[in-house]
């Protein structure tokens, strides 16, 4: 079991109010699986997702990532965990624009203190395997949509996590290039990596395995997807 969460909840205070963004969830992942979390805004799947990114805590509640208790953590425990068990990719990239696509992937073997060398053959080796071997010292300016989002998760996976956490990941992309950062996470999972996928269009989520559905703070649904769709093979379709 990667993830175990037990009756998880979050609370805000705004003002006077208090805001309920989870109101006790309770699921378990494992590892190698391709889940797909969404809802609509205020569903509760953005705030779920931070919590097993340890970008934030719960109010009262039990999370586990690979048998590790982590939900009471201090911030600097935390941060340990982020960078070097989970990677992260986001819509808007987050890239430095002023460092080319290998010292882009480097930056978290930097700061976990990895040798300039090692840094050097992990980054490129991550940069091969989504398929930007030639395009390594370009800038952020210098590619597309597509590889720039190529590159954020070649930064994310340079670490070598347990969990791929991707935040609406195709959100600034058009359709094709979507499917090909669909079929890129098919890919990767094919290979064992355990991705989570935070998604409010349910034309993306039907490319996982799992889907878990969240509402008002609580899993309204959660099922198996016994039949993804093949990102690969439409863009084939796409092509012809």
């Amino acid at each position: 079991m990667l993830i175990r969460t037990r009756n998880l909840r979050k609370e805000y205070s705004l003002g006077t109010h208090r805001v309920h963004a989870l109101r006790g969830v309770s699921t378990e992942i494992d590892a190698g699986e391709f889940v797909a979390v969404m809802g609509p805004s205020g569903s509760g799947k953005s705030t779920f997702m931070n919590l097993l990114g340890c970008l934030d805590v719960p109010t009262s509640g039990d999370y586990e990532l690979a048998g590790d208790p982590v939900e009471h953590r201090a911030p600097d425990e935390l941060a340990a965990i982020r960078n070097r068990r989970i990677g992260f990719v986001f819509q808007g990239f987050n890239l430095l624009g002023r460092a080319n696509a290998m010292e882009n992937v480097e930056l978290p073997l930097i700061y976990a203190g990895v040798a300039s060398a090692e840094r050097h053959r992990r980054a490129r080796a991550k940069i091969e395997q989504v398929g930007l071997a030639e395009r390594g010292h370009h800038l952020p300016s210098q590619l597309s949509g597509g590889q720039q989002q190529r590159v954020a998760i070649a930064r994310a996976l340079v670490t070598d996590p347990v969990l791929l956490l991707a935040d609406e990941p195709t959100g600034a992309l058009d359709s094709r290039t979507s499917l090909e950062i669909l079929a890129l996470f098919q890919e990767l999972n094919s290979q064992g990596i355990t991705v989570v996928l935070v998604t409010h269009e349910r034309d993306i989520a039907q490319f996982a395995r799992r889907i878990i559905s969240f509402r008002d703070g609580i899993v309204a649904d959660d099922r198996a997807n016994p039949a993804p769709g093949n990102a690969q093979r439409m863009l084939g379709e796409y092509a012809a």
